[in-house]
């Protein structure tokens, strides 16, 4: 009795010894503190951009721009969750993290994945409606059921992501405290857990199936009606024209949802986990970096509304600097 009381204290010690975890990364290169830099500049000026164009541009206040200012608000903050922590632990050689800031990065970058996933799903159903159904779009896709849409991927995915933090706010960790990844993940997180995490891998598998799935198979099903309606396009030119636009959608969406799956879906091992950590750079730092220029300023309209903005930042810059030497 002595005994087990004796190991259950020493195990207690073990749990609670762990206050941080180190983030082991892609090692000391600081050459890649620069390219991350370079990364993070443009997906922050770039998605602001798209966030102010559409919202001073009153020919961009459509469902589709909605949704396209929508996921480039989520993107600024979606690379927020991550970049910073990494840049700094570049420049500074820190790569520990705290327990409990190292949860709070796994929920909010939990929450703002699955976001994404509900929101690329709602855009190729909303240019589903406009190719395949014309005539119903107006009714289809207005703005009261476009608002329904965005808050309710929104409100999904946090509440989703609540209850898996719910569960691992009990975790306990005494085992090693080194996180052979990037940023805090739900998988290195487990392995260095000494509590039972039978049942938060169970929710968590079962919530990443519901939010990665089933918006990738509406998109790709709104996809396959999309390109079979460009099939259908006697011209030539309104075929090549429209295909080339879903196409690069389609890349992206892809790319996202493709390794997004890999990652959580996919059963891991230690020999895939170099593996993964490389496979996560596209969901998470290449995506909200492209997906502007996928969304946005591959469109006319948007291009439209940038040199529409940049004559009168110019009109303004040229009109002050005449005042000044009028002075």
């Amino acid at each position: 009795m002595y005994n087990h009381g004796k190991n259950m204290s020493h195990q207690l010690d073990n749990q609670t010894a762990i206050t941080e975890f180190l983030l082991l990364g892609f090692g000391d290169l600081q050459l890649l503190f620069l390219l991350f830099l370079a990364i993070y500049i443009m997906t922050f000026a770039g998605n602001l951009l798209v966030i102010v164009l559409i919202t001073v541009n009153r020919h961009l206040h459509t469902p589709i721009y909605f949704f396209i200012g929508n996921l480039s608000f989520l993107e600024t903050f979606y690379s927020s969750t991550l970049l910073p922590r990494m840049l700094a632990s570049f420049l500074t050689g820190d790569r520990t993290i705290s327990v409990s800031g190292c949860i709070a990065q796994f929920y909010f970058f939990g929450c703002l994945a699955g976001v994404e996933c509900f929101l690329l799903s709602v855009m190729s159903y909303d240019r589903y409606s406009a190719i395949c159904n014309p005539l119903h779009y107006t009714m289809i896709m207005n703005n009261k059921v476009s608002l329904i849409l965005v808050s309710g991927s929104w409100l999904g995915s946090f509440v989703l992501n609540t209850i898996i933090i719910f569960f691992m706010s009990k975790l306990t960790f005494c085992r090693s405290n080194e996180i052979d990844h990037f940023f805090c993940d739900f998988d290195p997180l487990i392995e260095l857990s000494c509590s039972d995490t039978h049942l938060i891998t169970l929710v968590d598998f079962s919530f990443a199936a519901v939010s990665a799935f089933p918006p990738f198979l509406l998109t790709l099903a709104s996809y396959v009606c999309i390109i079979t309606t460009i099939l259908m396009i006697p011209s030539q030119t309104g075929r090549q024209k429209t295909f080339s636009t879903c196409s690069s959608h389609l890349l992206v969406v892809t790319l996202f949802f493709g390794t997004l799956i890999l990652v959580y879906i996919v059963p891991s091992s230690h020999s895939r986990a170099d593996a993964k950590k490389f496979i996560s750079l596209f969901y998470t730092i290449l995506t909200p970096l492209v997906n502007p220029l996928i969304y946005s300023f591959r469109n006319k309209e948007v291009n439209v509304a940038l040199r529409k903005l940049t004559s009168s930042f110019l009109y303004l810059f040229k009109r002050n600097e005449t005042l000044l030497l009028v002075r």
